[in-house]
């Protein structure tokens, strides 16, 4: 197995393409390893991460028909964007998706759909076989049973996969506060998605927009 250490093994948003793979109501119907609610959050926070650094990001759902469409939550996000319905299970299997993807020219694949041991663990495992440095955002997948999730992450790390969630994608893909071209949007995004975090920086501000008080009798 290769270990994935060193400054070269981290993401780079130049480098990176992002799938989502069937963030589907048919699959969040039976999500059970997470909360549905934050699913769907984080989600959302991964696509607008990756609409601020101009992450290329492909949309895909399978039998739209029968499992519904992708969560609006998603696909507003990249409104202009067709979604590439498919039949193959196995997302890596259809020319479609594959063809988009390669003509990015990146090597960086980021996956993330549900639910995880079915329609991303069988992308994930043939793109690593293939060459690919493939990247999972856990949190932004789930799966029918909390063990299905986790049996589907040791069997794709098994297979050189790298794990990652979606808050530490965005700062690695950020690297630097100093990069201000991005720092504001990203920020922008952690507020809206983060939870914790992103109150945690509101509060920030307003203390230091707040005058100390006058210590004049």
């Amino acid at each position: 197995m290769n270990f994935r250490n060193g400054l070269g093994s981290l993401l780079r948003p130049e480098d990176s393409v992002l799938v989502m793979i069937d963030h589907q109501p048919y699959q969040l119907a039976n999500l059970n390893s997470h909360d549905p609610h934050m699913v769907v959050n984080n989600s959302a926070g991964l696509v607008k991460a990756a609409r601020v650094f101009d992450v290329p990001t492909i949309l895909t759902s399978v039998v739209v028909d029968r499992g519904g469409r992708i969560f609006p939550q998603v696909t507003e996000v990249f409104p202009d964007q067709q979604v590439i319905d498919r039949t193959f299970i196995n997302t890596w299997e259809d020319p479609k998706v594959v063809d988009v993807v390669k003509a990015t020219g990146r090597k960086q694949l980021v996956l993330a759909g549900l639910w995880t041991e079915v329609c991303v663990a069988m992308p994930a495992i043939q793109a690593a076989g293939e060459g690919w440095d493939v990247t999972v955002v856990t949190d932004a997948c789930g799966g029918v049973s909390t063990e299905a999730h986790d049996v589907a992450i040791k069997r794709m790390i098994a297979a050189g996969v790298n794990m990652i969630t979606w808050m530490a994608l965005a700062a690695e893909w950020q690297r630097d506060w100093a990069r201000a071209e991005t720092a504001g949007a990203i920020n922008e995004v952690m507020i809206q998605h983060a939870a914790g975090s992103g109150i945690a920086f509101l509060w920030e501000q307003q203390l230091l927009n707040t005058p100390a008080p006058s210590s004049a009798g």
